[in-house]
């Protein structure tokens, strides 16, 4: 009896492993294989913030998801061992008496990111600040946002799995 049982019990697991139901609605498209973004604008279009808006715009070639996050960072030089520097946007700069000079901050839509200046006299703001600025642009999706650092850049990039080589360097 046992034997029968056996074969009953190997036999339907067989016949019931097999078995296929109606196939289930069709997912969504995934995005070619890109985890995030990174643009960058190069010479010689440097970007510039003059009055009387004191901002720049940067027009994404194709529109991002609503559910996308958006990090910009400003080139501030190279380090010691002649390495980028990137400043995460925003930045506020003070005057020596601890009042606020300036900020450089940022809006963005599913279109586009306005970098701009903020402060009481823009027209004062150091060069350095304001004159042939390269920054780069990260678009990350809503599910890595979380788990990233946003103000280390190379944290960022780490995070999505880009390196160099996967900046999109931009003519405007």
């Amino acid at each position: 009896m046992k034997k029968i049982l056996t074969l009953f019990a190997v036999v339907g697991l067989i016949v019931f492993s097999s078995c296929e139901g109606d196939q289930g609605p069709p997912g969504y498209d995934g995005i070619d294989g890109e985890i995030g973004t990174v643009y960058e604008n190069i010479a010689p279009n440097y970007y510039n913030f003059v009055g009387p808006d004191y901002s720049v715009r940067f027009t994404f070639p194709k529109p991002i998801f609503d559910s996308d996050v958006v990090l910009v960072y400003r080139f501030d030089g190279v380090d010691s061992g002649n390495r980028p520097v990137w400043q995460a946007l925003p930045e506020t700069y003070y005057l020596n008496d601890g009042t606020r000079d300036f900020s450089l901050k940022y809006v963005f839509t599913p279109s586009y990111v306005n970098i701009y200046l903020d402060g009481n006299n823009r027209a004062t703001v150091p060069a350095a600040y304001r004159v042939n600025q390269i920054f780069r642009i990260v678009v990350v999706p809503a599910d890595f946002v979380n788990s990233v650092n946003k103000s280390n850049y190379l944290d960022v990039m780490k995070t999505l799995k880009l390196n160099e080589s996967d900046i999109k360097r931009i003519n405007l």
